[in-house]
């Protein structure tokens, strides 16, 4: 039975799978262009699961979720989250790839990105909501380094989701719970092993993102990824995190961070996904509205802004309607204020 498993998740991520969904008693499902749909009728076997967690190292008897790497018998590597469901096993798959697409090719903003990646020092924020692309410019990004700067680039992650091959730069790639305890004891770690560039998978709480500031602060360029929505709901949201230290937390947030690519992936006219993206550079004015909290004034910049660099999702989205990336519906329905996305299309600023 797991050979059959197998043989479906490989022909599933051949296919163009970005994810594959496994419930014991459902039929498998995968995501392709954002979507997830049945990949057959047939039932994953109970018992297949059972032998498939084992095959992954962890004993459904005794847990009830892990997040783990495991190996196609073809050679590809997979990160897995197993978990349970109404008491039933499943698990959700992605490839660990080695393949990793440039940032043009991404729809990125290239010669931006390029000037904050050869910052020597910094804080370099990629956020967005889940499944919006954010692992795959972070992976881009870091490769980008790799080819072209000699840099030791240290890495924490949770799970490892691309592999990189050393080039100008030399990679100490780390998995949380395998090769440290977590994001915060690793940031640490990581501060004595000589790194130019620090990667934190995510910053989730209030030590991680004190740490990542003090390694700014300290002559590294940290990149690292937030959960959230847009420029302003990242300030927001870091600032938070920040909230019971003192005044000078604060003050290296304003001064250290580079800039912020926030982003989420809208169906593309004619197939595929389109990037829809909002960022900001960070500098003169931008850090005293960060220091005082004025997000209203910043947003207010981004949107008088010519694109450069700053750009605000309201005039990204009306660009890429009228170019045809997407169509009208897709793209007012992924602004925060469509009635601001309405006045837009018509030329009213």
């Amino acid at each position: 039975m797991l050979s059959a498993l197998r043989q479906l998740i490989q022909d599933a991520f051949a296919g163009a799978a970005t994810d594959v969904f496994l419930v014991a008693g459902e039929p498998p499902r995968v995501r392709h262009e954002g979507e997830v749909i049945e990949l057959h009728p047939g039932p994953v076997p109970p018992a297949a699961m059972a032998e498939f967690w084992n095959s992954c190292g962890i004993d459904p008897q005794t847990h009830s979720e892990a997040d783990v790497s495991w190996q196609l018998p073809q050679g590809g590597r997979l990160r897995v989250n197993l978990y349970h469901t109404l008491g039933r096993l499943a698990a959700a798959l992605r490839p660990i790839r080695d393949q990793i697409p440039p940032l043009a090719q991404l729809g990125l903003p290239a010669p931006l990105l390029e000037s904050w990646l050869q910052r020597r020092y910094g804080l370099i924020l990629v956020t967005g909501p889940t499944g919006s692309g954010k692992s795959t410019t972070v992976a881009a990004c870091l490769d980008w380094i790799n080819h072209h700067l000699a840099r030791h680039i240290v890495t924490l992650e949770d799970p490892i989701e691309y592999l990189f091959e050393n080039d100008l730069g030399f990679f100490s790639q780390r998995e949380i719970r395998q090769d440290s305890a977590d994001f915060s004891t690793g940031l640490r770690a990581a501060l004595r092993q000589s790194p130019d560039v620090l990667f934190v998978g995510e910053i989730r709480d209030q030590e991680t993102a004190v740490t990542a500031l003090h390694a700014a602060e300290t002559g590294h360029l940290v990149i690292s990824t937030l959960h959230s929505s847009g420029v302003a709901d990242t300030l927001e949201r870091f600032s938070h995190l920040l909230k019971s230290e003192t005044s000078g937390a604060l003050n290296l947030l304003a001064s250290q961070l580079v800039g912020i690519l926030s982003q989420q992936l809208l169906p593309r006219l004619g197939g595929g996904l389109f990037p829809a993206l909002e960022y900001l550079q960070n500098e003169a004015a931008t850090r005293r509205w960060i220091l005082d909290n004025k997000l209203a004034e910043l947003q207010d910049h981004l949107q008088k802004s010519n694109g450069t660099t700053n750009c605000s999702l309201l005039d990204y989205l009306v660009a890429a309607t009228r170019q045809g990336f997407v169509d009208l519906e897709t793209a007012r329905s992924a602004c925060p204020r469509p009635q601001d996305f309405d006045r837009a299309m018509r030329g009213i600023s």
